[in-house]
């Protein structure tokens, strides 16, 4: 067999291995190993995995992972996320559809903690759903609320989503970071435009809560500062070059159980919890890496993805039209693949094709370090999109734990907000300095 052939039998191979619902990172490795066995030898392949696992296991920047996700899961056992989505009802609570504001405005300072989309749609929909149902609000409204406001974790830093696209394109995780502040917090405008747009349509579905006096808005307004601050110090140093994300991330883990000890919820049960979390998402994530370092170089070599580039400049498509097939080509993907396998899958094929499709000099991208950012930031929007679409859509059946709403009725509510992603995307590929302009800032 042709390398070709070899790389379409990997990727087949890859295909039906996940189809069978073999964890991602194991089908990657067996498909990354047969492939490598088939193009070079068995003990060529050991090697590459024995080397590619120590690199992981040893590569002192990935520390930003158990980290950053020990900081998100001490804020949620203690009740910090619970307080913050509290002051955010206690301000804006009494508008109509308020409870849903409050809720994207939770996700938005918890999405800067846990870095987790998974874990901002648990945690936020443990609290406001039951909130919802109270004060009368539709089901399926409530439950597309908290469903997209969680894909946030993965865009506002700390993010695992930027961590695995930087090591994939060996690029900056601060840069990356800072790149997803701003085109974080206009997709959260996004989404409350949305609440704003549905309820002025129909009053029903986002009644009006209760109206809280201005010392109880100013009271947990302080319970919540807490999360306020973690953010501020730990991501305002990688800003400030003050800090490494590395640094940051045990800044924020230590800063989040300081301000964890005097509260009653946080008990040495509750730690211990949120220690085993912490392991096994960070376990789970490794295992990923392995299988990416494992299956993109026997890719590589197969040159599929250098021909498909190639092929696609050949057929000289304008660079705008080009880029709308691969989104187009992600979403469509996204509608069926984990996000994290499409990254590993779909980033090495698109990546060149984009760097060498003049898009760059279209929008006024001055370098191709910029390029790569700008693309992560679109990518991570695409696999948040992802996160909510049918029928694998992980953040719909995270909803769907916690809430009384039907898979149907969930689908049906989250549309208008997948709408507004669709919109945001429009804009941070109109106007790239969105997500350029903070990481052009840098310092250090």
């Amino acid at each position: 067999m042709s390398s070709v052939e070899i790389g379409i039998f990997g990727l087949v191979l890859l295909l039906i291995l996940m189809a069978l619902r073999l964890p991602v990172a194991f089908a990657m490795i067996v498909a990354g190993l047969t492939g490598n066995t088939l193009l070079n030898s068995w003990s060529a392949a050991v090697s590459t995995l024995f080397t590619e696992t120590w690199a992981t296991l040893t590569f002192v920047e990935l520390t930003v992972i158990p980290l950053f996700v020990l900081m998100g899961n001490i804020a949620s056992t203690s009740g910090m996320s619970r307080d913050l989505y509290n002051a955010a009802y206690a301000w804006i609570g009494h508008f109509r559809g308020g409870l849903a504001h409050a809720t994207i405005l939770g996700c938005t300072g918890f999405a800067a903690l846990s870095g987790s989309s998974v874990a901002s749609a648990l945690t936020l929909g443990r609290v406001a759903l039951p909130e919802m149902k109270r004060f009368g609000y539709d089901a399926k409204f409530g439950a597309g609320a908290v469903a997209a406001g969680g894909t946030l974790g993965i865009l506002i830093p700390p993010s695992t989503g930027f961590i695995f696209y930087a090591i994939l394109t060996e690029e900056s995780i601060g840069r990356l970071f800072l790149a997803g502040v701003i085109p974080g917090l206009i997709l959260s405008g996004c989404f409350m435009a949305t609440i704003w747009i549905l309820t002025l349509m129909s009053p029903e579905i986002g009644p009006a809560g209760e109206r809280f006096g201005f010392a109880d808005r100013i009271k947990y307004l302080i319970r919540g500062t807490a999360i306020l601050m973690i953010i501020i110090i730990s991501i305002g140093g990688i800003y400030g070059g003050v800090f490494t994300p590395v640094e940051a991330a045990s800044v924020g883990a230590v800063l989040a159980f300081l301000f964890s000890l005097p509260r009653r919820e946080f008990t040495i049960r509750g730690l211990v919890d949120a220690l085993l979390r912490t392991v096994s998402t960070t376990v789970m994530i490794y295992f990923i890496i392995i299988g990416a370092s494992v299956f993109s170089p026997f890719l590589a070599l197969t040159q599929i993805p250098a021909q498909l580039a190639e092929t696609l400049i050949t057929m000289a498509l304008h660079p705008l039209a080009l880029f709308a097939l691969v989104l187009a080509v992600f979403i469509f993907l996204g509608t069926f693949l984990d996000g994290f396998a499409m990254m590993v899958l779909v980033l090495p094929i698109v990546l060149p094709i984009i760097q060498a499709s003049g898009i760059a000099e279209l929008l006024g991208i001055a370098t191709q370090s910029d390029l790569v950012i700008w693309f992560g930031v679109i990518m991570v929007i695409v696999l948040e999109m992802a996160l909510i679409s049918p029928p694998v859509g992980m953040n719909v059946f995270v909803v769907k734990s916690v809430s009384e709403a039907t898979m149907k009725e969930i689908y049906r509510g989250i549309m208008p907000f997948w709408l507004a992603m669709l919109v945001c995307l429009i804009m941070i590929t109109a106007l790239p300095m969105l997500a350029l302009y903070l990481p052009g800032t840098m310092r250090g």
